[in-house]
């Protein structure tokens, strides 16, 4: 394709020199003329502040400096591509740009979680844009989706694979019996886990990415404290394995539910049917289920890092910030896809006020009557069993798993019938619980 002859020329400015940015330099060099034609301008980089060189990119033909803030106060820069990561230094970077005027991209997802609102409105003041769509999910153009395409929907709820790491740990697990903590191993082996891996399997990477989701989904505020979140380092292999053979597999989910009572936010290891198509989301993948009320379940799926599949949804932001230069800010598409006046608070439930259905997996002495016990307090609690499922006892032992699938039920519900169950003397504590979403 041949170049673009435009009068109008977007410069660039990136910061950071890590894997997303050598992607997202490498995809604007070599698809230099499409990009072109499809934003309608040249865009060039003209300056990549980073403390160190990449070696997987080649920078010889652009002027590097060290500093970054060089960068956001470069009068040339008009669009401040932020790839450092982190909230402080990041958070001041862009604050910098955006009080010179310059448009702003980021791939950082929990800069836009933590400080979204802020820097929003510093942008609306200077009349400049911000683009994120990097920050959730990778090269899935997953906020896209649910701003502009899914504008005509309210959204019921969103379900995500969005940790690519724990999806990875998980899928192991269910494939070759491996352990939690072998399969971290590998994982930190292969780069897919960072030497503390606290931010992925504790789901606090996914927390971020979810806030962003339910405020596009919902309309509300950037709050991350917002979110429940527990990780996957109590998941057992056993656990895999019985989910399995009750037809379910565990996911690390990100949830965002509207309901009567308000908005529920949680990232949980959850049980789902192995039917559903986000089920067999394997691997280092990420997917995300979307359901609106007009066009009912989508489910957008792809590469959630990396440096070309991450780069590919910087690039599409950069594109997206040139065809824009012209609009009347006022005109451009919202942050959160609702114009700020409806961007409102909402009530938000607690856990315990949650429902949802349950796996429950318990240490239960071989003897007579103490399925009905459990079964006893369950009903009392108002709590029925969907499923069972009970082994026999292995020679020489005397306690035997028991497996119980339930209705949905308020979460503090749950809580309480299990605290009873644990102090039976026929069951060796502590109950193993996992929620149970049906996703349809």
């Amino acid at each position: 394709m041949s170049s673009v002859k435009s009068t109008r020329t977007v410069n660039v400015g990136i910061c950071g020199l890590g894997t997303v940015a050598s992607g997202t330099v490498n995809i604007l060099k070599r698809n230099k003329s499409l990009i072109d034609a499809r934003s309608g301008c040249n865009v060039s980089i003209v300056q990549i502040g980073a403390r160190r060189d990449n070696p997987k990119v080649d920078t010889s033909g652009y002027a590097v400096t060290r500093d970054i803030f060089e960068v956001a106060n470069n009068p040339a820069v008009d669009v401040l591509v932020e790839l450092i990561g982190g909230t402080t230094v990041a958070k001041d970077l862009v604050l910098t740009a955006i009080a010179n005027g310059k448009h702003i991209v980021t791939a950082n997802k929990a800069l836009i979680a933590h400080h979204g609102d802020e820097i929003f409105a510093a942008a609306k003041a200077k009349g400049v844009t911000v683009a994120f769509e990097a920050a959730v999910a990778g090269g899935i153009p997953i906020i896209k989706s649910i701003r502009e395409g899914l504008a005509a929907n309210s959204i019921e709820w969103l379900a995500g694979i969005i940790n690519g790491t724990t999806n990875f740990i998980l899928t192991e697990m269910r494939d070759k019996g491996r352990t939690f903590e072998d399969v971290l191993k590998e994982a930190q082996e292969l780069g897919y886990a960072e030497a503390d891996p606290t931010f992925d399997v504790e789901g606090i990477d996914a927390a971020h990415k979810l806030v962003i989701l339910a405020s596009l989904a919902f309309g509300i505020p950037l709050d991350v404290k917002k979110v429940f979140t527990e990780g996957i380092t109590k998941i057992s292999t056993e656990d895999v394995n019985y989910a399995e053979e009750l037809g379910y597999r565990i996911k690390h989910l990100g949830i965002a539910r509207r309901s009567a009572g308000g908005i529920e936010l949680h990232v949980n290891p959850t049980l789902i049917p192995e039917k559903r198509l986000i089920a067999n989301v394997d691997g280092v993948m990420n997917a995300v289920l979307v359901k609106g009320d007009a066009v009912g379940p989508t489910l957008y799926y792809g590469a959630g890092a990396g440096a070309e599949p991450t780069g590919s949804s910087v690039v599409g932001d950069i594109v997206d910030v040139a065809r824009t230069l012209l609009a009347d800010p006022a005109h451009r598409v919202p942050y959160l896809g609702f114009q700020d006046e409806f961007v409102t608070e909402q009530q938000h439930l607690s856990m315990d006020d949650i429902e949802t259905a349950y796996y429950l997996r318990m240490s239960a002495q071989d003897k007579p009557g103490v399925l009905s016990k459990v079964a006893t307090i369950l009903s009392d609690s108002g709590i029925s069993i969907e499923a069972m499922i009970q082994k026999e006892a292995k020679e020489g032992e005397s306690t035997v798993p028991l497996i119980l699938l339930t209705n949905r039920v308020q979460e503090k519900k749950m809580i309480a019938a299990i605290s009873k169950i644990e102090s039976l003397d026929s069951i060796s504590a502590p109950v193993i619980r996992i929620r149970v979403e049906s996703l349809k």
